[in-house]
């Protein structure tokens, strides 16, 4: 009896494929040359799945939304970055405007 220096594999894997998978997956076999078993072996230990990832009209129009938003946001936070140096440079000449600041900044939603 030939013994082959090989690790016991105990595990049993098992699918149903179409007679169209099957035929693809033996002809994919035998190309590589190797048996339906190794090479089962070798697809699930070399090979990289990636997700699919599927947008659809409703990702989009939530995607498009958060990029509306994110600009009024950006604009807002460029507002007040231009109102902070003005208040810094100019220190107790402008309280109102500083109160009034205050006043916007409490009201704006986190």
């Amino acid at each position: 009896m030939k013994r082959y220096n090989t690790p016991h594999r105990r595990r049993v894997i098992k699918t149903r494929l179409t007679e169209e998978e099957y035929a693809e997956f033996s002809e994919r076999a035998i190309l590589c040359q190797m048996s339906r078993a190794e090479f089962i072996r070798q697809v699930l230990t070399k090979s990289r799945i990636q997700p699919v990832i599927t947008v659809s009209p409703v990702n989009d129009e939530q995607f498009s939304a958060v990029g509306k938003l994110t600009a009024e946001y950006g604009k807002t936070g460029g507002n007040l970055n231009q109102i902070a140096r003005c208040l810094n440079e100019y220190g107790t000449l402008y309280n109102a405007l500083s109160n009034e600041a205050r006043a916007a900044i409490v009201e704006l939603p986190l």
